[in-house]
């Protein structure tokens, strides 16, 4: 049923979670069937032998369904990245779902091949995420990295590549990354820092729709007192 405010309700939300999994794994529904039986299975005939089946059994049933969402959720989120992985803009779709005080603006660079870099302000200072093969992305964002430079010459600037080439990082990985960086601006100096960038006038791109996801400058904004 669908909520007041016209959302799907959690168990529609489920069921359309799940029929996109199975688009991209098609043996999730018997994979998670037999996790299910198994664990059941388990506590039945332990229970079984040692004659505490009535006691057991209730408490099986609910660790089965509760590992077979673990497991659902996992294969899901790797369904959802591969559903986008290869894509332009794919990154930029994973790091709008990331948690917290971060602000993403996509597409800040782009050339004709599709090489994208996007930029993220948070409490790390300016993170610049890039697509495309390292040979064609490097200079891409150490281009980016010198203009971004210009306007907030004391904050710390991290570059992260994704791709499949040696060195670069998964989509999957991506936001994790992120939340990993060391926090070297207080939550003023990040208002300030985006209202700088804001001059730039990028005009980013349409990304696809996600799961939803260094070489850093030392000197820091100074603090406030």
């Amino acid at each position: 049923m669908a909520r007041k405010d016209g959302k799907p309700g959690r168990i529609a939300q489920i069921r359309q979670t799940y029929s996109l999994t199975k688009q991209a794994d098609p043996k999730v529904g018997w994979i998670l069937l037999a996790i299910f039986v198994g664990i059941t299975a388990l506590f039945a005939i332990v229970g079984l032998l040692l004659g505490m089946l009535p006691l057991l059994l209730p408490i099986g049933v609910p660790i089965a369904v509760l590992v077979s969402l673990i497991i659902f959720g996992r294969r899901a989120e790797r369904a959802a990245y591969a559903q986008i992985e290869g894509q332009a803009g794919a990154a930029a779709a994973v790091l709008k779902s990331i948690r917290g005080a971060w602000f993403v603006t996509p597409a800040v660079s782009m050339t004709k091949n599709q090489d994208i870099v996007h930029r993220v302000v948070g409490r790390p200072g300016v993170i610049l995420v890039s697509e495309g093969p390292h040979s064609r992305v490097a200079n891409l964002l150490a281009n980016e990295t010198r203009k971004t430079a210009r306007f907030v010459p004391a904050v710390p600037i991290t570059e992260i590549e994704c791709g499949s080439d040696d060195g670069q990082g998964s989509l999957r990985k991506l936001n994790r990354k992120l939340t990993k960086l060391p926090k070297e601006l207080r939550p003023a100096q990040v208002t300030e820092v985006r209202r700088r960038l804001e001059a730039l006038g990028n005009q980013p791109v349409a990304v696809p729709k996600g799961p939803l996801p260094r070489s850093q400058r030392a000197a820091r904004l100074p603090r406030g007192r």
